[in-house]
């Protein structure tokens, strides 16, 4: 079985065109653990110091990458992934430092 994860681009929010592939993985925690990457990657790299929590997730939800899972079978759902709500807790992570 396989878990592929794609990027949407929240610039372009709902825009299918701007859609990229990023992998094919081959456990459930593997793809996870790639879209995390991905939305840690942005967080990192947006976080001003002083910035608030509020200030960097609205940066996020603006221009950051929005990973998300396809498992080869639709029905389990032991890959799921929501990058806002797993953003939401990094960003108050990040900012409290």
């Amino acid at each position: 079985m396989g878990y592929q994860v794609l990027i949407d681009d929240n610039f372009h929010y709902q825009d299918e065109s701007e859609r990229v592939k990023h992998g094919v993985f081959g456990t459930p925690e593997e793809a996870i653990a790639a879209c995390r990457s991905i939305v840690d990657e942005y967080l990192i790299d947006a976080f001003k110091p002083g910035m608030t929590a509020d200030a960097l997730f609205e940066s996020y939800t603006l221009f950051g990458e929005d990973p998300f899972i396809i498992p080869d079978n639709p029905a389990d759902a032991s890959a799921k992934f929501s990058a806002w709500d797993y953003a939401r807790q990094r960003c108050s992570e990040i900012a409290a430092g």
